[in-house]
């Protein structure tokens, strides 16, 4: 199943996959929205939009519309998925 940052909710957390389409903004991969990153949803804006999340330790609020192009895989346990 296709996930998406948009379809994260709130403290769920996920791990940035490899997009062959390169849909990630040049901006959001400076801010190290990269494939392998860590990713969790910490908050959505009262009017659905924008969504903060937390990259690698960092804050960022992105649009909804550019959460959407951002293919992750879930992950409940992320320990587990990173085998630490």
């Amino acid at each position: 199943m296709n996930f998406t940052i948009a379809s994260l909710a709130v403290g769920e957390q996920g791990i940035i996959q490899q997009d062959p389409n390169g849909q990630i903004p040049l901006i959001l991969l400076e801010m190290g929205c990269f494939p392998g990153a860590n990713v969790e949803l910490i908050q959505i804006a009262p009017l659905k939009d924008p969504l903060y999340i937390k990259v690698n330790g960092s804050h960022l609020a992105i649009r909804k519309e550019t959460a959407k192009l951002i293919k992750i895989e879930k992950s409940e346990n992320l320990c587990e998925t990173l085998k630490l």
